[in-house]
């Protein structure tokens, strides 16, 4: 059956039927990592991400443009990075600068009946930009009086793990940390399968893709997982082997050649890491991870099933991206919000009419890229202001890709990490640096930045940083959020 759906999928995505403007569906998830099988990690069992990849292109060092939810969602969505908005964190882009025209807003322009559903931009309430979409799917009204906030997942959530809280971390009384849903696994119960948010916001995408439209359609689905927590049935959880999962390696001086204040910081972060070594449990927060990976592939096969089943499968292009990555005990952190290579490498595939098949491209691209890409993708109108570059021509000719310094910012001007395949430089705002020879140090043991040797290096790629850093957009705690029924607005307090 698994033969069969990929021979469908790679036949409809390949079926040379390219119309002037494709339909186009972007599935995004959550905090999803390299760890799956397209990237050569072959712990996940994801065989929906891998016959996605066989009919299309997979960017091996893809990065996010934000280093968090909140800032990695605002330059997606704004074509924008931070230093050009000033949304390091959880600055709101159409607060900041209302004039800014959205991917959404942008793909209506150019003619789509625009959907969306789910975790597309941070989950909070008064985070979702209602412009410019034709309809955009909540799955409770009374949520929409709130400032349209998702809430996945609540103390009294029906499909919630029982006991609560569910895993080996949380149940310890002397953890680190106290936060709800962080390090949280557990088995949702399977009468309760359906009513996960995410299965209802898959289930509606795959309803959207049965029906004929009188113009092409821009359907964008985000999914929470695999986002603590992680709470899916069972079925995931015995995909894997606890006992068989080989955690990252570890190097137990790895925190001592970085800067004095970040080595604090992660020092202390740590502490996570070593109470999960001290109640055995790395490798079931590891499997509750790997389960979650599994599921959100699974709710990939139910939009890949119905597009092949529906009337759009030979006109229809699918990019699939997650926010940013996640360290599982690498650097001894558990978490993003870093500059490193855990946080930034993710998933980025694309298949469909005029995009190679099964192709690998190791050139370095950023998620920035995205809105320049699907705008000349759908014929829109050029955009001079986007900080990324179209990768229509690479997706359709893999040989014109090459390798280019992208930027990652961090949380505050001046903050930033420039990659290409050969090297990371991480320029903190204090002044402080590290530099990793990539290719000879992969895990970003053994940091440069103090070798003298390496200076001409660093200056090189400190020179594709920004000349000038947005100030920050405004301070959020000014702000406060108003509803009115469904409709929101933040206002100074």
């Amino acid at each position: 059956m698994k033969t069969l759906c990929l021979i469908t999928l790679v036949t409809a995505f390949a079926s040379g039927l390219v119309a002037k403007q494709p339909n186009i569906i972007m599935f995004a998830v959550d905090d999803m990592s390299d760890w799956i099988g397209p990237m050569g990690y072959s712990q996940a069992i994801t065989p929906n991400l891998d016959r996605l990849a066989a009919a299309g292109v997979t960017f091996q060092n893809a990065h996010t443009a934000g280093i968090y939810c909140a800032p990695s969602r605002t330059a997606l969505f704004t074509g924008r990075h931070a230093s050009t908005t000033g949304c390091y964190n959880g600055q709101v882009y159409f607060v900041a600068d209302p004039e800014i025209k959205p991917l959404q807003v942008a793909m209506q322009e150019a003619g789509y009946a625009t959907f969306g559903a789910g975790k597309l931009f941070h989950h909070t309430d008064g985070q979702i930009d209602l412009r410019g979409w034709d309809e955009f799917f909540h799955r409770s009204d009374e949520l929409k009086q709130e400032g349209w906030h998702l809430k996945d997942w609540t103390t009294e959530s029906p499909y919630l793990p029982q006991p609560y809280p569910n895993s080996k971390y949380n149940q310890s009384e002397d953890r680190p940390t106290k936060a709800p849903w962080f390090l949280e696994w557990g088995v949702v119960p399977e009468e309760h399968a359906e009513s996960i948010p995410d299965s209802i916001r898959t289930n509606w995408a795959s309803n959207k893709l049965q029906q004929e439209y009188d113009k092409p359609f821009f359907l964008a689905v985000g999914l929470y997982a695999p986002h603590f927590p992680n709470y899916v049935p069972q079925e995931y959880f015995d995909l894997y082997d606890r006992d068989a999962i080989i955690p990252p390696e570890y190097l137990e001086t790895d925190l001592e050649d970085l800067p004095a204040k970040i080595r604090k910081q992660k020092t202390g972060r740590g502490k996570i890491h070593k109470h999960l070594e001290s109640i055995d449990a790395v490798k079931d927060a590891i499997h509750g991870y790997l389960a979650s990976i599994s599921y959100a592939d699974a709710m990939l096969g139910r939009v890949l099933d119905a597009l092949g089943k529906g009337p759009h499968a030979g006109n229809t292009i699918l990019v699939l991206w997650s926010d940013h990555g996640y360290h599982h005990g690498q650097k001894f952190d558990w978490g993003k919000h870093t500059l490193w290579e855990r946080t930034s490498n993710v998933p980025f595939l694309w298949a469909g009419p005029g995009i190679a098949r099964s192709q690998s491209i190791d050139a370095s691209v950023s998620l920035i890229d995205l809105y320049p890409t699907l705008l000349e993708v759908a014929g829109g109108t050029e955009d001079p202001n986007l900080d990324g570059q179209s990768l229509a021509k690479v997706l359709a000719n893999p040989d014109l890709a090459s390798d280019r310094d992208v930027l990652l910012p961090g949380m505050k001007p001046n903050e930033y990490a420039i990659m290409n395949q050969e090297w990371r430089y991480i320029h903190y705002a204090d002044g402080e640096e590290e530099l990793y020879d990539i290719r000879k140090d992969p895990n970003e043991w053994h940091n440069l930045a103090n070798n003298p040797e390496y200076e001409e290096i660093k200056r090189k790629l400190a020179a594709s940083a920004p000349q000038t850093f947005a100030k920050p957009a405004y301070n959020k705690n000014e702000y406060k959020l108003a509803t009115d029924g469904e409709n929101f607005e933040w206002v100074k307090k």
